[in-house]
């Protein structure tokens, strides 16, 4: 049986994001999105406003995609956070573990990071702090219908993340890979190297081109890079 990768989002994003891979031929392993309430064909559920909450959703759907084969996870940003998280609760579940946890364009837990406070923002300032912050732009952020649905799943994302508080416990097991693009502000390298203290089995950073949504120029790398590294770790 095939490695499985579960890919979970970035803020405000959904499993739609990765199903346009789902199926590339060549790959070493096979990708399943991750989806969250408020997005895509979910978009009529409430976003979750817990971290907790959320581990659990992405928690339920990664036993049953995994259906008791070998599986990696991945998320970037929030959903790097949202990926250890989840893979905290699988184990607190006594549920098969992954065998790599990769992160990518995050801080580790527990280090400081700029916040939102998007609850004090309308939505023109919101999307400017989160453009400013991030380094990134998004043609749907322009036009006013789309950013109406596209919005609350963003704002509850980062609102979870701006309240964000790691859980308490032993380090993970399994090795960890971090990817971050080489250009990132938001998250710096020394803050980037601190998941290898949430590990019993090491982490590595990998440097990336680009700045901090750095895949979304080269996602071909980012599946190439992804195989090196299950591959490295197999």
């Amino acid at each position: 049986m095939p490695l499985t990768v579960m890919c979970l989002p970035y803020a405000g994003g959904g499993a739609g994001v990765f199903r346009p891979w789902q199926n590339q031929p060549g790959l070493p392993y096979r990708i399943v999105p991750v989806q969250l309430p408020g997005r895509d064909e979910w978009f009529v559920q409430e976003p979750r406003t817990t971290m907790a909450d959320a581990a659990r959703v992405c928690a339920d759907q990664i036993r049953e995609s995994a259906a008791g084969g070998p599986f990696a996870v991945f998320g970037h940003s929030f959903g790097a956070l949202l990926a250890y998280e989840t893979v905290r609760l699988l184990a607190a579940d006594g549920a098969a573990p992954p065998e790599h946890l990769v992160v990518s364009g995050a801080a580790a837990p527990g280090v400081a990071r700029p916040r939102m406070d998007g609850a004090l923002l309308d939505d023109d300032a919101f999307v400017a702090r989160l453009r400013g912050l991030v380094g990134y732009d998004h043609e749907a952020w322009h036009e006013p219908e789309l950013r109406e649905l596209l919005l609350p799943a963003l704002r509850a994302d980062l609102e979870i993340q701006d309240r964000y508080v790691p859980s308490p416990g032993a380090p993970l097991t399994m090795p960890v890979s971090v990817l971050r693009g080489t250009g990132d502000e938001l998250v710096r390298y020394e803050d980037a190297a601190r998941w290898a203290e949430h590990t019993s089995s090491g982490a590595t950073v990998v440097d990336m081109p680009g700045g901090h949504m750095y895949f979304t120029q080269d996602w071909p790398l980012l599946w190439k890079t992804l195989g090196t590294l299950i591959e490295a770790h197999g």
